[in-house]
């Protein structure tokens, strides 16, 4: 072999070692955000510094709080945040792991609520989170822990369809109860002061008085339904809030995930 094909030659055997030697492994780092009481927190911000290559600069957490990265050995900073909590910054110190393992490295991440007493809190989408008393903790219901409560089916005029619909649901003074809030006999006094914000995944939220759900007090009856028609609500549920009586239905939370009482002062 003459000498410039035996330098070509060589060159070629050295630059893909040295392309090889650029490449660096990403590990898998998996963040876990949560409130105060544990509930996971969806759609929470994660903002990355340094930004990681071919990654986007805000990444968000799925219905289960959880969202995962890739990134290079070194030192980041995490910004996370969501809707009604205060930003909380973290340093996050990622070492060369092997890349054949699977396991991811877990970051734990608890986010304070805001303190406006109207801050709304985020939970997955199939739960639904009852929030009688600040001392307690709140009441997770599962869509199996929900359809093994006493259900009625009321029939209703929806001011939107200009129809008549049936739903079928669970009575919200029967779910308040399971979060000791006070109805029935212990509905009187500060209890008329009280109110409830009932909010939906996208956020959106309504009031309503405690006196409107307690059947001593008031004849309507406010549920919250799992089936329309006798069929799952769909892309409404599973929970959707049902105020018989209003003109128009602009108090049915569709995607109803969280209920909380408060005071008026």
């Amino acid at each position: 072999m003459n000498t410039p094909l035996a330098i070509l030659a060589a060159m070629l055997l050295i630059i893909p070692s040295c392309l090889l030697g650029q490449q660096t492994e990403t590990n898998a780092v998996e963040v876990l955000v949560s409130d105060q009481m544990g509930a996971a927190i969806k759609e929470a911000q994660i903002v990355v510094v340094p930004q990681p290559e071919n990654s986007p600069q805000k990444v968000k957490t799925d219905d289960h709080g959880r969202a995962n990265l890739r990134l290079k050995a070194g030192e980041y900073k995490l910004s996370i945040s969501a809707p009604g909590f205060t930003t909380a910054t973290q340093t996050l110190t990622v070492s060369n792991r092997d890349a054949a393992s699977a396991t991811n490295q877990p970051v734990k991440v608890m986010l304070n609520a805001a303190s406006s007493s109207f801050a709304g809190r985020y939970y997955a989408s199939d739960l639904l989170v009852l929030v009688g008393d600040e001392s307690g903790a709140p009441v997770e219901l599962t869509i199996a822990d929900f359809r093994a409560l006493p259900h009625i089916t009321i029939k209703v005029h929806n001011g939107h369809t200009n129809a008549e619909e049936s739903y079928s649901g669970v009575l919200l003074e029967t779910l308040l109860a399971k979060a000791s809030a006070p109805v029935g006999k212990e509905f009187r006094k500060e209890a008329l002061r009280t109110y409830l914000l009932a909010s939906g995944t996208d956020g959106y939220s309504v009031l309503l008085s405690l006196a409107e759900v307690d059947s001593t007090f008031h004849a309507g009856q406010v549920i919250v339904a799992d089936a329309r028609e006798g069929q799952p609500l769909g892309r409404k549920g599973p929970f959707q809030l049902i105020v018989p009586g209003d003109s128009r239905p602009a108090r049915w939370v569709h995607n109803l995930n969280s209920i909380k009482l408060q005071q008026a002062q």
